[in-house]
């Protein structure tokens, strides 16, 4: 798998300031948690030796911070110490329902209370018709949902029609702060197929992918139902009930590695609407997304955006592997930074922060300040936005809930998160649109922006 990038130009000038984290170069204990989310594009696509040195450097460097950084996306093998990444809230059974987003928060916001609050938000989300609507305003980087409980094995489920036009992409997976990875992703130029992928701790393998069709008509103007069925010792992508691919975890053995590489490690569902076609992009990406997008097309021309429209989303908690290490029902956490499924544990941690400035290592930091969250500064707390567009959006999904830690223990949850009616993100005395996570994977690292300007040179 391989990240890229949106804007190169905006990142330049921001990379000299951020610390850049990696496998082998981990975060300094005063900033420990190494954060890198960000969006995938098939290595089939990368078109020479240059762009797959960058995309791989993409894929190995981060940024360093405290709070937020610390949270969903904090990678403990490239973070000062695996207890730097706070405690993840462990899975709930759940079904998601759109009525409003009373139960979402912005992810500057968010401090690691699942209870409160069941997914974070970038960019521009609303609700339509009781469904939700991932919205891509022109020139914006779109819209992305993480939900805030991690599975550790289970199915998901999601009603969805996906967007359309060349270059505009819609994504529903599973990912771990170890990159490990389910995904379906739609291409907005095919709408007769969804790709499949999986991929191991962020290790690149155009292997992995392949397609699945989708009976009847397109996946934008008909809801489709399209599962993925993760279970420890295989994997199902499942479309309207039809079992499109299976992938059994005794067949991803490495005999020079002696391990599975297969994807072991606890996951956020995530879904997300963004511009693999944006002209700012590698041409890999662009060619990958089915060409540059049209930033005057019928959508935005009718509706002023791009979208995809999510109906009910399910949560099905398996039991956690029986050997799993449990010494309680409240989060997993990372015992060694080999991160296979031998090293989490199943424990009683609590998951929230004190402040923004609060890490792993110090979970109250700043908890008795009269404003936690401005303990830390943003820029050292709340990975930032260096996407284009404005506006505000209501904020905060409503959900019915039994919930399992993963088949460690039973709870009860409601949502009560107050609305927010801004972003958030702030760019040039502009507030910006979604968070750009794809970009957060190469700010920090100036010798990824240096390869990153060579490519474009080369190309």
């Amino acid at each position: 798998m391989v990240r890229l990038v949106t804007s190169l130009l905006a990142l330049s000038a921001t990379a000299w300031a951020a610390a850049s984290c990696s496998a082998s170069s981990q975060c300094p204990k005063d900033k420990p948690c190494c954060s890198r989310e960000y969006f995938p594009v098939p290595v089939e696509y990368l078109a020479n030796n240059q762009l797959n040195l960058f995309c791989k450097k993409i894929a190995e460097y981060g940024e360093c911070g405290t709070g937020a950084y610390c949270l969903g996306g904090c990678d403990p093998q490239s973070s000062f110490s695996v207890e730097s990444c706070a405690p993840m809230p462990v899975c709930e059974n759940k079904s998601y329902k759109w009525d409003d987003l009373d139960n979402t928060i912005l992810n500057t916001k968010y401090l690691g209370n699942a209870s409160d609050a069941d997914w974070t938000y970038s960019g521009f989300p609303k609700v339509e018709d009781g469904n939700l609507l991932m919205t891509m305003p022109k020139k914006t980087v779109g819209t992305l949902f993480a939900n805030n409980h991690y599975i550790w094995y289970g199915k998901v489920s999601g009603k969805i029609k996906s967007s359309r036009g060349q270059g505009v992409v819609t994504a529903f997976i599973l990912l771990s702060d170890v990159k490990d990875e389910i995904d379906y992703e739609f291409v907005g130029a095919d709408l007769t197929n969804v790709q499949t992928n999986y991929y191991w701790q962020g290790v690149l393998d155009w292997h992995n992918s392949g397609n699945a069709s989708v009976d009847g008509a397109d996946t934008f103007d008909t809801w489709h139902t399209y599962e993925i069925d993760w279970q420890p010792d295989q994997t199902r992508w499942i479309v309207d009930g039809d079992v499109k691919r299976t992938l059994k975890k005794s067949d991803t053995w490495n005999e020079t590695a002696n391990r599975y590489q297969y994807p072991q490690t606890p996951a956020r569902l995530q879904m997300s609407l963004w511009p693999a076609g944006q002209a700012s992009n590698a041409q890999g990406t662009i060619d990958w997304a089915g060409g540059e997008i049209d930033w005057d097309s019928e959508d935005i021309k009718d509706k002023g955006y791009y979208y995809a429209t999510f109906g009910q989303i399910d949560v099905e908690c398996y039991d956690p592997p029986s050997e799993a290490k449990k010494s309680g029902n409240t989060s997993y956490i990372y015992t060694s930074d080999s991160a296979m499924e031998a090293d989490v544990a199943i424990t009683g941690n609590d998951t929230v922060l004190g402040s923004l400035g609060a890490t792993g290592l110090n979970m109250d930091l700043g908890a008795n300040s009269s404003s936690s969250a401005s303990s830390s500064s943003a820029s050292d707390s709340v990975p930032t936005n260096s996407g284009g567009g404005s506006g505000g959006m209501s904020g905060n999904s409503s959900s019915s809930s039994s919930s399992s830690g993963s088949g460690s223990g039973s709870s009860t949850s409601s949502g009560s998160g107050a609305a927010a009616t801004t972003t958030g993100f702030s760019q040039g005395g502009q507030d910006n649109g979604a968070l750009a996570v794809n970009e957060r994977a190469l700010r920090g690292s100036l010798f990824a922006v240096l390869v990153a300007v060579v490519v474009l040179v080369t190309l």
